[in-house]
């Protein structure tokens, strides 16, 4: 389904003994994670959400000529007075699109407007508000500096340069520096293919009547959200019964098809045996303990050649699991440069408490003080099966594993939601 990263390697290949920081799951994860084969080539309107696959130069420069950066008067430096005041004459107009084709000599100048190609003679446009205008003269004082208001030519982007670097996220931004250039169409990685289901017995669908200990799926609604958002192939395979035959057949199935198996439940201590004899029969996957809350249980691997991760079932540490995992992780496989999310630090209003020796990612909402200044303050109780708590939130309020908690007014580490994918 992949070609092999440079890098890759065997996650069991001499994996460390009990358990892992953060970072040291991060790092084991990244350097074994294959990058997708396969390039397509698309219309920049479709490349939004893409990866770009080769390096895009300009053809052009950008802007095309010496042009206007403001409705005003092009003139030559050589007459802007050095005291005092100088009197120009008009001796006809630029417009965008429709350039005065004359030459401007000395003592004169040309009307131009925003966008308007510099007339030859001039190097200087004066804001029409900053002169006087009487008939045929302009006024003007001894305040202007030589070459202001005007943009040169490859000013943005020069022929021949880069405009976007293999590997680059396609943003709205980028697609408008593509049609300036005037390219119609880039190539970019194809869509990574993501099969993913839930397991148990407990699960039902919704719609469906709840019984005694039963609970409706909503990790795989959760999973589905973050995967659409990430602008992969979806396969989504429903719930898998708590059976040997079933679940084997589950991984099989799902690793035929996609280049990341992901699923939730099943990869705590004690829980569904049946997910663990076949990745052990399968694949060859540990099931990781990582010093972080929520979400210490997490299995990374492989399964029949796809990349495999299993999520933990409470709902909040499938979100967490995925966004400090996974996603960095498909990411890169899809040949993304920029794989992880910038993080900030701002001031604390509520008290957070925590224990000693775990990475802590609580739920915190992003908001102004009555100052105006950005602070960040708790969503509430921070129970791994309080999903609404990642509802009401907007961003991670990350505390070290040597942390004790926070109180009100330290500076502590933010990661917003919305800049995750």
């Amino acid at each position: 389904m992949s070609e092999t990263h440079a890098h890759a390697a065997n996650c069991c290949d001499d994996m460390p003994k009990g358990t892992l920081t953060v970072d040291q799951a991060l790092e084991r994860i990244q350097s074994a994670v294959p990058l997708v084969s396969g390039i397509e080539r698309v219309a920049i309107r479709e490349a939004l959400g893409r990866v770009l696959a080769v390096d895009v130069h300009s053809a052009v420069d950008v802007p095309s000529h010496t042009n206007s950066a403001m409705d005003g008067y092009a003139v030559n430096s050589a007459d802007l007075p050095g005291e005092g005041e100088a009197k120009l004459k008009v001796i006809g107009t630029s417009w965008a699109g429709r350039p005065y084709t004359g030459t401007v000599g000395r003592g004169e100048c040309a009307r131009i407007f925003t966008g308007a190609a510099m007339p030859d003679g001039t190097d200087t446009v004066l804001m029409q508000e900053a002169v006087e205008r009487d008939d045929d003269t302009i006024r003007l004082l001894a305040r202007h500096k030589a070459g202001e208001n005007v943009r040169h030519a490859g000013e943005d982007l020069a022929q021949g340069g880069l405009v976007l670097e293999a590997g680059h996220w396609i943003r709205p931004a980028d697609i408008g520096v593509l049609a300036s250039v005037g390219v119609p169409e880039v190539n970019v990685r194809r869509r990574l293919r993501v099969a993913f289901f839930s397991t148990g017995d407990e699960l039902r669908s919704i719609g469906e009547p709840l019984g005694k200990g039963e609970i409706y799926d909503s990790n795989r609604y959760t999973i589905y959200g973050m995967l659409k958002r990430l602008g992969v192939e979806m396969i989504d395979m429903g719930v898998i019964r708590d059976d040997r035959d079933a679940t084997r057949q589950a991984f099989k199935d799902a690793a035929a098809i996609a280049d990341v198996v992901i699923t939730s439940g099943g990869v705590s201590v004690g829980e569904a045996d049946f997910v663990k004899e076949t990745l052990d029969e399968l694949g060859k996957v540990d099931f990781w303990k990582i010093a972080m809350k929520p979400g210490k249980p997490l299995a990374f691997g492989f399964v029949d050649g796809a990349v495999f991760f299993g999520l933990p079932g409470n709902p909040v540490s499938v979100m967490v699991t995925f966004y400090q995992f996974a996603l960095p992780a498909m990411k890169s496989m899809m040949g993304c440069r920029e794989t992880f999310t910038p993080t900030f630090r701002l001031p604390l209003v509520d008290s957070l408490r925590k224990g000693k020796g775990r990475t802590e990612f609580q739920r915190g909402i992003l908001e102004r003080d009555a100052s105006g200044q950005p602070v960040v303050r708790t969503t509430g109780e921070q129970g791994s099966g309080i999903l609404s708590s990642m509802s009401r939130g907007n961003c991670f309020i990350i505390l070290p594993r040597d942390s004790e908690g926070a109180q009100p007014g330290d500076i502590v580490e933010v990661q917003p939601f919305d800049g995750i994918v």
